[in-house]
């Protein structure tokens, strides 16, 4: 009977040792998976936007069915993917609006009021286009990422990670983001809401030799619910400016020329 318990006690010990091994090597995948999802999405964001200080020229056209083509033209300036001014330069009806945003703060200052307005990074700025889609494209600094799946389309390799927002201030609660294995360029985006629903759609096209990395200077946004309600983001004469941080406060404001 002694022997029986003993070899029960036995037996019984491997079982655990089998399953804390077992535990600890998910545990680790996890920690392995996490650590490659950040990398990922790190050097895609990288290469979307430089790291540095820059400026860049923006022109959004949006086009649907029931409306005139709309064109709004802006020029952004941007230190470290954490302040941004952006300047409304068309139309000049609009012209001399500016929105600053300090981390996933953002206001807007209009000529005729006398003090800024605090802004959403969600709300919308024009067509699909929301308010942190122009002045915070820092997907590292706002999202919790993770590898999801492998997919391959048209012959080519990506990576889908799923980024859940790391509080409610960010753009969009959900995204889900195609990133190309060999290069880390990104492909497309799916952004949805706090329910989950798809509220739209992006591609990163037209890729060109700019500061030394191969960047998107096309975005296509379409409505997930209307796929002929379309807005294209041309960005163009990209280059690296040394950007003081007094520029972007809400006291200097006033004085952009």
């Amino acid at each position: 009977m002694r022997q029986y318990s003993l070899l029960l006690s036995l037996i019984a010990g491997f079982f655990l040792l089998a399953w804390g091994e077992i535990s600890f090597s998910s545990s680790e995948d996890t920690v392995k998976t996490d650590i490659s999802a950040q990398s990922i999405l790190e050097k895609a964001d990288e290469i979307r936007f430089p790291q540095e200080s820059f400026q860049v020229n923006v022109a959004i056209r949006t086009t649907s069915p029931d409306h005139a083509e709309d064109l709004y033209r802006y020029q952004v300036l941007s230190k470290g993917n954490e302040n941004s001014i952006v300047r409304i330069t068309e139309p000049a009806s609009e012209r001399g609006q500016t929105i600053l945003m300090k981390g996933r703060d953002l206001w807007i200052f209009m000529p005729s009021v006398s003090q800024p307005i605090r802004l959403s990074l969600s709300q919308r700025l024009t067509g699909q286009v929301a308010n942190g889609d122009i002045a915070r494209a820092n997907f590292t600094g706002d999202y919790h990422p993770q590898l999801l799946r492998n997919e391959s389309i048209d012959g080519e390799d990506y990576h889908v990670l799923e980024l859940i927002g790391v509080d409610r201030s960010v753009t969009y609660q959900k995204v889900l983001l195609w990133v190309n294995q060999s290069s880390f360029r990104p492909y497309k985006a799916e952004f949805y809401s706090v329910s989950g629903r798809l509220l739209k759609t992006s591609r990163y096209e037209n890729f060109d030799d700019i500061l030394g990395e191969m960047r998107p200077t096309r975005i296509v946004m379409e409505d997930a619910l209307k796929s002929d309600e379309v807005s294209i983001l041309d960005y163009s004469d990209m280059k690296l400016r040394d950007l003081p941080d007094k520029l972007f406060t809400k006291d200097y404001l006033k004085r952009l020329e």
